[in-house]
This record gives C-alpha cells, structure tokens and sequence, in this order.
C-alpha cells in the first residue's frame, strides 16, 4: 500500500489527538514561585495560597510558613480556609501560606553534621547534613524579603515543621527567635547530633525571654509497646530516644515559666509520627489564635437585638484587642459583620443593622458586596432611591447577575 506524505501526516495527526487526554477543569489552591538563593547556590521553587480577598488593596494577611511544603501544602491551606472563613469560622485569621518543599532535606532541615540516627547507628543518608543555617539563613534574608515585597503581607508570622522540619523550629525559637511571631514543632527530632540542640535548650530556655512569642509543641505515640511515659523517661535505650528528647524538651520549656513564651502542648496517644501532623497543626491554630474568635459573651451580647449594648463599639473593642496581639491593625473580617447586618435586619433591628452595613463600607470602600448588602437593607426598608443607589456603585465595583436583576427590578417598580 502506497502513502503519500500528506495522508500519513494527517494520520500522524489524528493519532496524537485522539491520545491526548481530554483538557478538563482544574481546582488551584495556589501557585508556585521561586527565588534564586546566593546563599545555598541555587534555585528554589516555592508554593504560595493567597486568600481569594487579597484582590482588595486595604487587605494584609499574616504569613504561615511552611517546612517540607510538598508533603503538607494542601492539608495546612484547606485547613486555614476552614477555620478562617468557611461557615463563617474565625477561628484564626485568613493566611497566607508559603510552602517550601525540598531539595535536600537532610541538609537543610539539620543544624549539624552528624551521620548517627536516634538509635546511634551510623546512617549513610545522613552524610549531607548540617546545613541547616544556611538554610535559616535562605529564609531570613532572601525569602522573607521576596514573600514581603511581592505579596500583601502583614507582620505576623508563623513557622510549621515536622521531624527534621521540627528541629529546624526549634533550632530558630532557641537561636533566632525574633524571625517568626509564633512557632508549631511536630514531633521534632531533638535526639539529632546526640541531643545538641536539647542540650542548648536547657540554658537558653533560662536565660532569654521570648516575651510576644507563642510555641505549639505536638507530641507522638512512638513509644514501644507495652511501655508508658515513665519507663520511657527512664529507659536508655534507642528505641526510645526519639520520643525521651520530645518529653525532656517540653520539660525545659514548661520549667522556665519566666521566660515570656506563650508555650503549650500535646500528647497524640492515638497517632504516630507519620499521622500527627494534622491534628497538631488544628489543635496549633486554636492555641495561637486563642485571642482571634469572638469570646462567647460578646456573642452573646452581639445577638441580643433588643439588649442595650450597641454592638458596633463593642465589636470594635474585640478587634482593636486582636491588632494589640498581632501587631498591626486587624479590621472586623466582612463576612462576620456582614452576617451580623442580615440577623439584625430579619430581627426588626433596623438601627443595628445599618451600623453594621455602614461599617463594611467603611472598612472595606472598594467591596461591591458592601454595597450590595446596603441596597438589600434599603429595599427592606422600602427606601427604592437609596437601593437603587447601592446597587448601582455595587456593580461599578464588580458586575454581578444577581445584583443586576435586584438593580432592573427597583428600576421597573418606579
């Protein structure tokens, strides 16, 4: 059989078309970004999430750092999302969050050279280790400043590590405090290089003050079987090394209360080292941000349409007590006094619930839901020329379907 050149291209062709997977839809939770580093001699990839809201120009966000960022980017952002915003949740505040994956993670994620693992033996993987200030030093002086001159940060910052990603937490809460404002260490490896660093704890955890830093410590089950905690303190062994230099840690920190450090921990009897990241880091979010969430009694309070507090000074009050602790000013997040305008409004309360849309304008001028909401209000209340108003500077910030048809039909009643 005979092919011409054109009729086998053609074929060549359809063959290819018809192998190549169908392009399909994709969900992004971030991007990736990169920073050439003098100090470690090469490039590095980074992943960043930016919270959806960061569009508006008014909007800062704290940044959560994240070591071994290719094995726990997906968890931490999902989780943010869910405690920051989803349901209306304001457990902690929206984040940021930059994911530092690896290239060589011994080398990196160690302060020391050592080639002993926790049992002593002699471990051939290790023979890259030590680099860790180096590393330290990569995060500190080239991408703090990238993150910091290309995303809307704020000053409040968090580091998050696991194991080897733990001990490097911990190498920078004793010997670089002031580079974070809060530190989570997951199951760190304090038995690397014969306990160095737990040895250097012991002093530097009695001497310094770490007054305006807060520390989460997560602790797994790696204890052998059939042993507790007190065999384990009093055991020598291997076996039992990883786990012994954790409690002794958390025995040093607990014992130098003095020191300023907001520290606290806890005990996965129900996860090993492998699965205790996730729910140290949850439990983590709860504990920094104690001070974030509304307390129950101004809720309470919030939802007493008929009670005499004004809501508005009162919710201004808890908000000015956030930016006191993180350190720059924290506006009330829109969605809650969003919320908090609709529940007034359906309740009769009609003063209230205009303080509390008037607010969002204030607070966040360049929202079209801001003014959305105020035309609903004004509709409610019948007064067509003021919705009609709203509506119109709503959709100047942003075109919305639903708006618009609220829009053509106050126009049409008129």
């Amino acid at each position: 059989m005979k092919f011409y050149p054109l009729v086998l291209l053609l074929l060549l062709l359809i063959l290819f078309s018809c192998s190549r997977p169908l392009k399909v839809d994709e969900i992004s939770i971030g991007k990736t970004d990169s920073v050439y580093s003098k100090i470690l001699g090469e490039s590095r990839k980074i992943w960043v999430y930016v919270p959806a809201g960061a569009s508006d120009p008014k909007k800062k966000y704290p940044v959560l750092y994240l070591l071994d960022g290719d094995a726990h980017f997906s968890s931490v952002v999902g989780m943010i999302q869910q405690l920051s915003s989803v349901n209306g949740n304001t457990v902690c505040p929206e984040m940021i969050v930059v994911g530092i994956p690896n290239t060589d993670r011994t080398r990196d994620l160690t302060p020391t050279k050592s080639l002993l693992g926790p049992d002593g033996d002699i471990e051939k993987d290790f023979k890259t280790s030590g680099g860790g200030e180096k590393f330290v030093s990569f995060i500190d002086k080239e991408l703090m400043p990238h993150i910091e001159s290309t995303y809307p940060v704020a000053p409040y910052k968090v580091l998050v590590g696991h194991s080897f990603g733990g001990l490097t937490v911990m190498n920078i809460v004793i010997n670089h405090p002031d580079m974070f404002t809060s530190y989570v260490a997951i199951d760190p490896s304090m038995w690397w290089d014969k306990k160095r660093l737990l040895t250097q704890a012991g002093a530097v955890f009695k001497e310094k003050k770490f007054d305006g830093k807060s520390l989460f410590l997560g602790i797994a089950n790696t204890m052998p079987a059939g042993m507790d905690t007190l065999q384990v303190r009093l055991d020598t062994s291997g076996r039992t090394n990883h786990i012994r230099s954790i409690i002794a840690l958390k025995d040093i920190i607990k014992d130098n209360p003095a020191d300023g450090l907001k520290f606290s921990y806890k005990y996965y009897k129900d996860d090993d080292h492998g699965s205790v990241p996730l729910i140290t880091e949850y439990d983590a979010f709860h504990f920094l941000f104690g001070f974030y969430n509304m307390p129950d009694e101004l809720k309470s309070q919030l939802s007493d349409v008929h009670g005499k507090i004004d809501p508005l000074p009162a919710l201004t009050a808890h908000y000015q007590d956030v930016s006191r602790r993180m350190g720059y000013t924290m506006l009330p997040p829109e969605s809650t006094v969003n919320e908090l305008g609709y529940y007034y409004m359906q309740q009769g309360a009609k003063d209230k619930a205009l303080s509390m849309f008037s607010l969002n304008i204030h607070n966040y001028p360049e929202s079209a839901n801001a003014y959305d909401s105020m035309g609903d209000y004004y509709t409610a209340q019948k007064d067509k020329d003021k919705a009609i108003e709203s509506y119109k500077k709503s959709l100047e910030l942003k075109d919305n379907q639903e708006t618009k048809k609220k829009l053509e039909k106050l126009q049409a009643d008129k």
